[in-house]
């Protein structure tokens, strides 16, 4: 998000072949135990080798949609503004779910106005390997830890845990409210 933040325009790579253990289909939250992995089950298409990002499908024989949503709601019920949002976002996990990507960019919209940004929002239109735009593609990958030096900021579970990094942008949103734009502004991208 401070990627998204500090870009004019970004636009979103939406032709690319589906990649297991990325943050396409997980987050983590800060929850009482500590980092929670929210993560939406994936059905796996068995006729093709490949499955483009744009098919995928999450797996909705299992109620993921409803846990996710409740553990949001008890991760972050007592934050500063929860309930500000809490009516906003409760929705989108509310509707089915037939395409992740779909899911996704209803997510990364919804976030985008409620914390007020400005920044316009492309659509690949072909996959390419090597771009002229800056390619911050390699953000999506959880396998590896980017170790940028963001700053701290309050969170709910803090004096359990100390504060937890690399959460999802529902962390800052539910904690700084009107300053999550201000603050991913704020913040550097060099490791």
């Amino acid at each position: 998000m401070v990627a998204i933040a500090k870009a004019d325009k970004i636009t979103l790579e939406i032709e690319d072949n589906y990649q297991k253990q990325t943050y396409r289909n997980r987050t983590y939250i800060a929850h009482s135990n500590g980092r929670l992995l929210l993560n939406i089950p994936i059905k796996h298409s068995k006729n093709a080798l490949r499955q483009k990002t744009k098919e995928v499908c999450p797996e909705n024989n299992f109620p993921w949609l409803s846990e996710h949503w409740k553990s949001i709601q008890v991760a972050y019920r007592t934050s500063p503004y929860f309930e500000y949002y809490e009516d906003d976002l409760a929705p989108l996990f509310k509707k089915p779910v037939l395409k992740l990507q779909d899911f996704n960019i209803n997510i990364l919209n919804k976030i985008i106005e409620l914390i007020g940004l400005q920044t316009a929002i492309l659509r690949s239109k072909v996959y390419e390997k090597k771009t002229q735009l800056k390619d911050m593609r390699h953000l999506v990958n959880c396998k590896k830890e980017h170790g940028y030096n963001f700053d701290t900021y309050h969170q709910v579970f803090e004096s359990n845990h100390g504060h937890i990094g690399n959460l999802s942008i529902v962390d800052l949103l539910f904690n700084e409210g009107p300053n999550t734009l201000q603050y991913l502004e704020n913040q550097t991208l060099t490791p």
